[in-house]
């Protein structure tokens, strides 16, 4: 990002970084600081008053969210209901289905990546919260795109379920070699998970550093306040 501003309300946002390619980057920051716009502008679906939003060299700051070379994953999965997972999973390629038979052996190989072969018939209201979880990673590999964007996957899951799903992201990331960024408000998932890592506070990065800098920096209160969370 390159002298990114906006104003959202009252809140003002300005975002400066330059972040490693082929990395986990984990988000930090308080609640309300900017974490979620900031992935929103990588994404497209906010836009920047001033400056530019480079992804892999490309600008990309006109761009439609469709236009630009990210997936994302939400806290809530954003499965339809209604649909079977083969179907939410094959809107990742496609959102008219139309899908050759090369693409429903993507969809059927991206489920049994993330440990649910043979789930295609089933409903999301049948599955439990890590299972839907999994499904929206599907979808997300799918898509086959070189930036992932996560906003706090794992919030809603016990421990348990969220120290799988930081073990799967970890092996999703070693097969595909793809940027991730993911917000985080656990410590432990940061240190656990992340290459590098990025603090927001105010609407403004505080630091952005290898994750070892990251962890060990004093002298940011707030930042302090979240590693002794």
């Amino acid at each position: 990002m390159e002298g990114v501003e906006l104003r959202l309300g009252t809140h003002d946002f300005r975002f400066d970084c330059t972040l490693p390619q082929g990395r986990i980057i984990a988000i930090a920051g308080p609640s309300g600081s900017g974490k979620s716009t900031f992935l929103n502008l990588l994404a497209g679906f906010e836009q920047p008053d001033r400056g530019r939003i480079l992804l892999a060299g490309q600008d990309v700051s006109g761009l439609h969210p469709a236009e630009r070379p990210v997936s994302l994953v939400f806290q809530d999965n954003n499965l339809f209901a209604h649909l079977d997972l083969f179907t939410n999973v094959g809107l990742g390629i496609s959102p008219s289905l139309k899908l050759s038979k090369e693409d429903r052996e993507r969809v059927s190989e991206a489920l049994a990546r993330v440990g649910l072969p043979g789930f295609e018939k089933r409903k999301p209201g049948t599955l439990s919260g890590g299972e839907r979880q999994r499904a929206a990673f599907a979808r997300a590999l799918v898509r086959d795109k070189p930036i992932l964007l996560l906003d706090e996957p794992f919030a809603a899951l016990d421990p348990g379920l969220r120290s799988g799903m930081v073990e799967l992201l970890k092996a999703l990331h070693r097969e595909t070699g793809n940027t991730v960024l993911i917000v985080s408000h656990d410590p432990a998932e940061v240190r656990r998970l992340a290459d590098h890592a990025v603090f927001i506070d105010g609407g403004t990065i505080k630091l952005a550093a290898p994750v070892k800098i990251f962890l060990e920096t004093d002298g940011i209160p707030a930042l302090t306040t979240f590693l002794q969370h």
